[in-house]
């Protein structure tokens, strides 16, 4: 609980990645990351809500059921994890991680790893212990790695012309217009409409013209 106190992200990223639980609460019911906010360390608490445990995404680099093939190839497990985890979610800082990693940078690859976390955001909604934000983040990811795929197979210039078009703004103020539809409109396709944080980004956005 205490180990964010410090406001040392290296340290709280090693504790979790030890194994350290993220909702285990103390003596007056707060988790580590509440209690990390409380006193000013934000980068801890994004550091926190950012874990996401490399074996739950290992689980799909096994065959699972009556599966022949694992959903997720053991080479696409660590770029992926990477991205997962990242705490800068900017649609251009997530396509350069794309584009670095000539394994991930594929149509093939990238389908499959657009369809786990899927799965995950699936299952993050569906848990007992449903974590909305996380599902999120796996949906907006699932989302731009889709749209790396449409500019794999159609343009020329490939992921280059997706990050010019992300940066590109409009003639009268420089807003980049076309990032900005990304986002809505990967929250636009959220599949769980009930969820909470939907709804408060839906009455957040929908009154805001582009």
């Amino acid at each position: 609980i205490f180990s964010p106190h410090s406001g040392n992200k290296e340290i709280t990223w090693m504790m979790l990645e030890a194994g350290a639980e993220t909702d285990v609460v103390n003596s007056v019911g707060r988790t580590a990351a509440q209690m990390a906010a409380f006193v000013g360390q934000h980068d801890c608490v994004t550091v926190i809500n950012n874990f996401f445990p490399r074996e739950r995404l290992d689980y799909y680099t096994k065959p699972q059921g009556l599966d022949r093939e694992p959903k997720l190839p053991v080479k696409l497990a660590g770029p992926l994890h990477k991205i997962i985890t990242t705490t800068n979610m900017h649609p251009v800082k997530i396509v350069l991680l794309v584009k670095e990693n000539p394994l991930l940078a594929e149509v093939e690859a990238l389908q499959k790893c657009y369809r786990v976390l899927d799965l995950i955001c699936e299952k993050c909604m569906k848990q007992k212990d449903m974590n909305e934000v996380l599902a999120m983040k796996m949906h907006y990811i699932s989302c731009i790695f889709q749209k790396c795929i449409t500019f794999l197979k159609e343009r020329e210039d490939k992921l280059d012309g997706f990050i010019k078009s992300l940066l590109k703004g409009r003639d009268k103020d420089g807003f980049p217009v076309y990032q900005e539809k990304l986002i809505r409109e990967s929250i636009r396709k959220f599949p769980y409409c009930e969820a909470t944080l939907l709804q408060q980004l839906v009455r957040s956005i929908a009154p805001v013209e582009i």
